[in-house]
């Protein structure tokens, strides 16, 4: 009697994301799907508490089925609130950057990932809303302006003068910054004391400002 040999965990994961990739609309980043729709159906939980424990160990397939299982409930909630599709996008990859960088501090025990990320989803949302109302307007520009080309010169400087820190001083201001890390949370994923990540953050950010001013990078004040 013959037996069918068991797929592994990380196969079956693989081919899930392969699935869900494949049957994505193209030519899209993003389609829209309720926020009500993003507990696994048919025991996928078990799958997707696999793909958490695989991510954590850095196994890209986990990331990418994670973030294609997930990535559109999380846009159809975000577009609930933001309501502008554009900046939803825009926010559902700021969401997907914290949820990758505090997947250590995830308990299955606690809470079920979906409303794990969804949680994640509304505070980041209420963030960008608070931001955008508190964003003041100095002047009106006219479409002579490069902005985007002034945008791509500025993060190629800070890029740039990024990489001239030292490690852990980098992976500080990356997870504070760009991630949106609390000092709490920055400091669990280092495995650091918080006041460790307050001298690192400190130490970096007056070696960031120094290297972009040697290389005439630095933002300047308009005289009035």
């Amino acid at each position: 009697m013959s037996s069918t040999p068991c797929t592994r965990p990380s196969d079956r994961i693989r081919h899930e994301a392969d699935r869900i990739e494949a049957e994505g609309v193209r030519g899209r980043r993003f389609q829209r799907r309720r926020a009500a729709e993003a507990g696994d159906p048919g025991g996928g939980e078990h799958l997707t508490d696999s793909a958490v424990e695989r991510a954590r160990a850095g196994d890209q397939d986990a990331v990418r089925y994670l973030y294609l299982r997930y990535a559109d409930n999380v846009y159809g909630y975000v577009c609930s609130m933001v309501r502008d599709e554009h900046e939803a996008e825009d926010v559902t990859q700021q969401i997907f950057a914290k949820v990758l960088c505090s997947l250590r501090r995830y308990q299955r025990r606690e809470v079920p990932f979906s409303a794990w990320v969804l949680r994640i989803a509304h505070n980041t949302a209420i963030d960008a809303m608070r931001a955008r109302r508190a964003t003041p307007v100095a002047e009106v520009r006219g479409p002579a302006v490069a902005f985007d080309d002034i945008g791509r010169e500025r993060r190629s400087d800070l890029r740039d003068a990024l990489a001239t820190l030292p490690d852990e001083q980098r992976d500080v201001l990356v997870l504070r910054f760009l991630c949106g890390l609390s000092p709490d949370e920055a400091a669990d994923y280092l495995g650091r004391t918080v006041d460790a990540v307050h001298g690192l953050q400190h130490r970096a950010r007056c070696a960031l400002r120094v290297e972009l001013v040697r290389t005439e990078a630095a933002p300047t004040a308009r005289r009035s």
